[in-house]
């Protein structure tokens, strides 16, 4: 089973890309498919299928692949496509002024009604030009009703077409004399209609481009060339022709190419644009750097580790687009009325102005109403009102370092009731220190402190940085006891590392009580170190508290979250750093199923639950959570098991989620709310229904509240980016 991203053209509105998803997702060898309408993209699961398949399906449907996602594509508005739109927006005006002379009381020579042969060739004329400038959208019109994928361009495509061939219809009965037919002419409704979608659509593209900003900034910040060292040389090359392993060269006021290891050098480098810390990070020999990160002070050398897809910049970036790829439940309602409405709108045309034919109601009043039905009843607005709110927020959280994986989370996260959080690595930097240690054996302590470092340096927990490798040894046989421990062989000896239940496991009699107990008291973590089932050391490692922690508790206590701590550690050190944190409840001395089982419990007495974890025993955990939340500091294991990561590990960032969630909520509600009006309001009032309150429409007036509601929706959402700068 394999995952891609495909760029598409075509698509205008909600019905093009809920159509284009529902046949996707019917096609041999494709096992799920999301389409998102403001990236153009296409998420597609698939198995057993090439990529020009997949390609030949969408070209099926009516739209177009543009191959493999690579970036972020934005719309180029050219000095022409504004020259287009004023020189069309001028001939709109002078055809207004021909068609409303007579009610202005200008004269115009030749061109009026009176002159009907010329009046109506003029006329005529100008609305073919209109036609021409909308064919692109007549064309997608009249295409997709052929893959049976009917969209808003297909109501457009009937709205002008019936409008254009009716009034040639009366052009022809005027040639013929009939100037009564002067009356019945519909050529101001194909420019108006024409004209509006065009506009609207420009604005709105337009607009739609502003919430892609944020991901094709990511995509941009890495430099486009680097300087790689060979054979003494510094060579400048292409960022493409860089492999694992090149050593690179990075001078003051340049950035890092790709990411990577330091050989060589110290300095200071601005990474702020991925953890959101604005103080300079001091890089030295064996340090991490980021591709994009910028060199303040002195050259380094560096060795390129991950490049490509495989950078941090590139994870962020496909993080991001798959959250936005990924539908919340509103977003998947709205998706699919706007897919059932089209058809719904053909039907509700056919049986009302049906029923007004059969009601002896004049054919031109009928025919007007079908028009404007078309003009009016587009589903744009519906389908735009929750991704752009998805798209804006996602790209706010972005910028803070909090980076989404499901756009569930948004609507998800504003209920929260209780935030549960691991201690190590979590409330804590994770960055462990030896504190005190006791020796019952006759080697030196050194020597005790370098075995259990060998030992430790094939686990994936934080504790394992607490020790340093002094001189290598030889480790077989190693073992992870789950929440419990490890254990090792070294010179045919059988080392156990772990905590009192791994202890209580191996049926140690002498455990040091009271050492283990003066240990405990000053908040340490203990390792018991234990050869042939005797304990020959105990090493107690401590922790050092997050700076926020303490004002996000309390934060979330004002807010009346509940607040647990679930730490595998033992009961006293937990309740040392729970008390001092201020938190209420402690869970201590559980294993990774057990943690996984409380957060089951929680979920089961219907709380809506965050947890946050760093490592892989709080993965159990981090799954059955209503939202899981991993610090960047954490294991792989930890970040692919939750739905959150924070990239900057501030734990400010779980309210601000929080925030941000009750915010795009209520304007997710706001935009549906007028979307829904809109067309509740505008369908009675197209079809004539309020008519005898002296309430009407005509298609011209119809094509403007259509391209409205929609600019409504996409500005209502773009006020979320101008809060944000404001904050």
């Amino acid at each position: 089973m394999k995952k891609i991203q495909l760029q598409i053209s075509g698509m205008t509105c909600s019905a093009c890309s809920s159509g284009l998803e529902k046949y996707l997702k019917k096609q041999k060898g494709i096992i799920d498919a999301n389409v998102n309408l403001i990236l153009s993209l296409a998420n597609i699961t698939y198995k057993n299928i090439s990529i020009k398949t997949m390609e030949s399906y969408i070209n099926k449907a009516g739209f177009k692949s543009e191959g493999e996602f690579k970036s972020i594509k934005t719309e180029e508005y050219t000095k022409k496509d504004k020259k287009y739109l004023c020189l069309f927006g001028i001939v709109l005006i002078i055809f207004f002024l021909i068609t409303m002379a007579p009610m202005l009381k200008l004269q115009i020579p030749y061109i009026n009604p009176n002159c009907p042969k010329i009046y109506v060739s003029i006329i005529g004329s100008i609305s073919l030009l209109f036609l021409v400038y909308g064919t692109p959208i007549l064309k997608s019109g009249l295409k997709n009703l052929f893959h049976k994928i009917p969209n808003m361009d297909s109501l457009v495509f009937f709205s002008v077409s019936f409008s254009f061939l009716y009034s040639l219809y009366a052009t022809v009965k005027i040639f013929l004399g009939e100037t009564s037919y002067l009356h019945h002419l519909y050529f101001e409704s194909v420019c108006m209609v024409l004209y509006f979608i065009k506009l609207g659509r420009y604005l709105e593209n337009k607009n739609k481009d502003k919430t892609k900003e944020a991901i094709k900034t990511l995509l941009e910040v890495t430099p486009k060339k680097a300087v790689k060292l060979e054979r003494g040389k510094d060579i400048v090359v292409n960022i493409d022709e860089i492999q694992k392993g090149d050593t690179l060269l990075v001078r003051p006021g340049e950035k890092i190419a790709v990411d990577g290891v330091v050989l060589k050098g110290e300095t200071h480098v601005d990474e702020s644009f991925i953890t959101g810390e604005s103080k300079p990070v001091l890089k030295e020999k064996g340090s991490k750097v980021i591709a994009g990160s910028i060199n303040y002070e002195s050259a380094l050398e560096y060795k390129a580790i991950r490049i490509g897809k495989e950078s941090t910049i590139s994870e962020i970036v496909t993080l991001v687009v798959e959250a936005t790829n990924q539908k919340t439940k509103t977003q998947k309602m709205a998706d699919k009325l706007s897919g059932y409405f089209v058809p719904f709108l053909f039907l509700f045309v056919f049986l009302i102005c049906g029923r007004q034919l059969v009601n002896n109601k004049p054919f031109e009043e009928v025919f007007l109403h079908v028009v404007t039905i078309f003009s009016v009843a587009c589903p744009c607005a519906l389908g735009l009102a929750v991704p752009m709110v998805v798209m804006v927020e996602n790209n706010k959280c972005a910028k803070k370092g909090i980076f989404i994986r499901n756009s569930e989370v948004l609507e998800l996260a504003k209920n929260t009731d209780t935030i549960v959080f691991d201690k190590t690595g979590t409330l804590t930097y994770g960055k462990l220190m030896i504190d005190k240690y006791f020796n019952y054996l006759s080697i030196k302590d050194k020597d005790l402190l370098n075995l259990v470092a060998n030992i430790e340096a094939l686990s994936t927990h934080p504790i394992k940085n607490a020790f340093t490798i002094t001189r290598k040894l030889s480790v077989e046989n190693f073992k992870i006891y789950e929440g419990m421990g490890i254990s090792g062989e070294v010179l045919n000896n059988t080392y156990y590392l772990g905590n009192e239940k791994l202890a209580n496991k191996l049926k140690i009699k002498e455990k040091y009580t009271k050492d283990y107990e003066s240990l405990v008291e000053q908040g340490c973590s203990i390792i018991y170190v234990i050869e042939n089932n005797y304990v020959i050391g105990l090493i107690g490692i401590k922790d050092t508290i997050r700076k926020e922690i303490k004002e996000v508790i309390k934060e979330c206590k004002k807010q009346k979250l509940a607040v647990i701590l679930l730490s595998g550690d033992n009961k006293t050190t937990a309740e040392i750093i729970g008390n001092e944190l201020g938190i209420d409840k402690i869970v201590a001395n559980v294993l990774p199923k057990e943690k996984g089982e409380f957060i089951e419990s929680l979920r089961k007495e219907n709380h809506k639950v965050i947890m946050v974890g760093d490592g892989i025993n709080d993965a159990p955990a981090l799954v059955k959570a209503t939202i899981g939340i991993s610090v960047n500091d954490g294991t792989d294991v930890a970040h692919n098991a939750s739905s959150v990561i924070l990239m900057n590990n501030n734990l400010q960032n779980i309210l601000d989620l929080i925030n941000i969630s009750k915010e795009a909520v209520r304007v997710m509600k706001q935009n549906l709310f007028w979307a829904f009006l809109y067309n509740m309001t505008m369908l009675p009032i197209a079809v004539g229904l309020i008519a005898p309150f002296g309430i009407k429409m005509n298609p011209m007036v119809a094509s403007i509240a259509m391209a409205l509601s929609s600019l409504t929706v996409v500005y209502n959402a773009l006020r979320l980016n101008k809060k944000g700068k404001k904050k």
